[in-house]
C-alpha cells in the first residue's frame, strides 16, 4: 500500500525521497526490518495470549529425552510467521503483481489448513488433528490453483534471450527477446540448463503441446504436496524447521534477485522471468518472519509453530520455487526436508515388508523422522539442529553454484 502512496506523492508533489519506493531492493530491506520487529516484539504478545488461553502442545510419549518438559508449550506459533510476513508485504509490495497475489493466497490457504489441524488437536483434544485426506485435499487444491494460474494467466511469461546475428550486409544486430508463454523450467548440470514440460507430449504430435497443462499442473500439485509435507515432518525439535526454512528461503531470494533482473539474468545466461523480481519483497519479509520466530523457537522453545506454521512454510517454499522455475532444484535445496520425508517412507515400507515376510516388523532407523533417530542415539537436540543447519547451508551453496555448473 505504501508503494502506491509514495508513487502518487512522487508524481503529484515530487516529495523528496518518495522515489526510493520504486526500488525493489529498498522495499525488500524495509520488509525484512518490519518483519523482524513484528515477529520479535509482537511475537511475545502472541505467546502470552496463547499461554493465557492454554493453547499448549499435547505431547505423545515417544521415549525421547526432554520430551515431557515440552508438554504445555504454546503451539499455533505459525500465526507469528504468517502475521510477520503478510503485514510487510501488504505495506511494501506491489499488490497488483500476479506473483505477489499468488503468494499471499498460498500463505492464507495453507495457514487456514494448518490452523484447522492445530485447532482440532488443541480444542477437540484429538491428537491426530485434521484427517490426512483433508490435508492432502487442501494441498492438491493449492497446487491446482498455482498450476492453473501459472499456466493460463497472461502476466506469467518468460523472456527469450537476446540474440546477436550478422545481417546480409555483414553488420552485427541484436534481436531483443520477446515475452512468451512457456512451461520451461531450469534443469541443473545440463548444457542448455532448460527443459520444457510440453516436450513430454512431443510424441503425440505438434498439436499436443497445447495440452501441456495436463502434465504441468499435476507436477505442480506433487511438488506443493511434497514440500509442504516435508516441512511438516521436519518440525519435530526446537528450531529445526524454522532455521532450515530460513536458509532455503534466503537462497530462493538470491534466485529471485537474479532471475527478475534483466541485466543479471543476461550476464549469467539464465532464464529472465518478467515481474518476478517483485517477490523479493515477499521473500525478505518471510525470511525476517522466520528468523524473528527463531528468537522464541530456539532451544528451549517458548512456542511451537504447529501445523499452522509448518504446512504454510512448505507451501510457500514450493510456490516460490515454482514461480522462479527452480522446482527441479528442490531435492537439492530442500535436502533436509527430502531426507526427513524419505526416512519416514523407508521406515514404514520396510516395517510393513518385514512384518509380512518375517511375522514381525523391523526398522531401518531407531525412529523416524530422521532427527528422532539421532535423538535416540543420544545426541542433544540443539546439536542435531545446528548440524542440520550446517548441512542446509552447504546444500544452499551447492544450489546457487548450479547457476553456472552446466
Amino acid at each position: 500500500m505504501l508503494y502506491y502512496l509514495f508513487e502518487y506523492l512522487e508524481k503529484q508533489y515530487q516529495v523528496p525521497g518518495a522515489g526510493l519506493f520504486q526500488f525493489t531492493t529498498f522495499r525488500a530491506g524495509m520488509a525484512i526490518l518490519f518483519s523482524l520487529i513484528i515477529a520479535t516484539v509482537y511475537g511475545k504478545r502472541i505467546i502470552l495470549f496463547l499461554q493465557k488461553k492454554q493453547i499448549g502442545e499435547s505431547i505423545r510419549d515417544l521415549g525421547l529425552e526432554g520430551q515431557k518438559q515440552k508438554a504445555g508449550t504454546p503451539t499455533m506459533g505459525g500465526l507469528i510467521i504468517i502475521m510477520a510476513t503478510l503485514i510487510p508485504v501488504l505495506l511494501f509490495a506491489q499488490l497488483d503483481n500476479i506473483y505477489i497475489i499468488l503468494l499471499i493466497g498460498a500463505t492464507i490457504w495453507m495457514g487456514v489448513i494448518g490452523f484447522i489441524d492445530d485447532y482440532i488437536k488443541v480444542f477437540r483434544k484429538n491428537k491426530e488433528g485434521l484427517k490426512g485426506k483433508f490435508k492432502i485435499l487442501g494441498q492438491v487444491g493449492l497446487g491446482l490453483l498455482v498450476g492453473a494460474t501459472l499456466y493460463f494467466h497472461d502476466d506469467v511469461t518468460m523472456r527469450e534471450h537476446t540474440r546477436t546475428i550478422i545481417t546480409e550486409e555483414f553488420t552485427v544486430e541484436e534481436i531483443r527477446g520477446q515475452d512468451i508463454k512457456s512451461t520451461m523450467t531450469t534443469v541443473p548440470f545440463f548444457k542448455n540448463n532448460e527443459f520444457d514440460y510440453s516436450e513430454l507430449l512431443a510424441w503425440a504430435g505438434d498439436g499436443a503441446k497445447e495440452y501441456a497443462w495436463l502434465i504441468f499442473i499435476p507436477i505442480i500439485i506433487l511438488i506443493v504436496s511434497g514440500v509442504s509435507n516435508g516441512a511438516n515432518l521436519t518440525d519435530g525439535i526446537d528450531g529445526l524447521a524454522g532455521g532450515t526454512s530460513a536458509i532455503i528461503v534466503f537462497t530462493l531470494g538470491v534466485f529471485a534477485f537474479v532471475s527478475g533482473n534483466i541485466f543479471f539474468s543476461e550476464y549469467l545466461d539464465i532464464m529472465f522471468i518478467p515481474r518476478s523480481g517483485e517477490i523479493l519483497v515477499f521473500i525478505t519479509a518471510f525470511v525476517g518472519a522466520l528468523v524473528g520466530f527463531l528468537w522464541y523457537n530456539a532451544y528451549p522453545a517458548q512456542v511451537f509453530m504447529g501445523d499452522t506454521g509448518s504446512l504454510t512454510i512448505g507451501g510457500i517454499i514450493a510456490v516460490i520455487a515454482i514461480i522462479l522455475r527452480k522446482e527441479i532444484l528442490i531435492p537439492l535445496l530442500c535436502g533436509i526436508f527430502f531426507a526427513e520425508s524419505i526416512s519416514v517412507m523407508l521406515q514404514v515400507a520396510y516395517f510393513k515388508f518385514t512384518r509380512k515376510k518375517y511375522g514381525e516388523g523391523r526398522r531401518i532407523f531407531l525412529m523416524a523422522p530422521l532427527h528422532h533417530h539421532y535423538q535416540k542415539k543420544g545426541y542433544h537436540e540443539s546439536k542435531i539442529v545446528t548440524r542440520f543447519w550446517i548441512i542446509g547451508i552447504m546444500l544452499a551453496v551447492a544450489t546457487i553454484v548450479t547457476l553456472k555448473v552446466r
